[in-house]
């Protein structure tokens, strides 16, 4: 059986112990968006939230968004607050490309304010030959530093994962620094659920 002592001395070291357990967590973000400030990486992000039940139509026009999975509500939010967070903490904007998927693009606009469309971000699952040299257009232009900020790629689960090794959930950032040639590290990530 506990004493009053006993149970008093447990809270107090649970007290103690719970923000060494967020720490590091909040260090590393930190961390990142200094990194971020400096300029000169690149953001692999996936569009921001959407509705899986809904889906693309094979052969449909890139410019039908009605024929396309959507930016839900959450979506639409969620973008808003990664151009916010980018903004609040003095994070330089470079060129923002992006798949030409509507819920790629409605992602950039929403959170950058502008976007030009890159065929190299688009999602190829039914060639993998395709994929693969897109894959490698994309890591030719994310291995080579940015100039006027960060270089923001705003693409799809598939094409992200098939460049970097990491599967990232929608609305993710996945910082890669250059190192030239084609070469980049991966410095870190940051969920939507982090963001301010």
């Amino acid at each position: 059986m506990t004493t009053y002592r006993q149970s008093v001395l447990a809270i107090f070291m649970i007290a103690l112990l719970l923000p060494m357990a967020s720490a590091p967590a909040v260090a590393a973000d930190e961390a990142l968006w200094a990194l971020l400030r400096g300029g000169g990486q690149v953001v692999l992000l996936r569009h921001a939230a959407t509705d899986m039940q809904q889906r693309d139509q094979v052969g449909a026009p890139l410019g039908d968004c009605s024929r396309q999975r959507n930016l839900t509500d959450d979506g639409r939010e969620d973008s808003r607050l990664i151009g916010e967070a980018f903004r609040a903490r003095g994070v330089p904007v470079g060129r923002v490309l992006s798949s030409g998927y509507c819920r790629c693009l409605d992602t950039a606009r929403l959170a950058f304010g502008r976007v030009e469309p890159w065929l190299a971000l688009q999602q190829s699952l039914t060639d993998t030959e395709v994929q693969a040299q897109r894959a490698a257009e994309i890591r030719a232009l994310a291995g080579n530093l940015p100039t006027g900020g960060n270089l923001i790629l705003v693409s799809h689960q598939y094409p992200i994962r098939v460049v970097t090794g990491v599967q990232i959930d929608e609305g993710e950032l996945l910082i890669l620094t250059p190192r030239g040639e084609g070469v980049f590290d991966i410095a870190g990530r940051i969920p939507p659920e982090e963001l301010p």
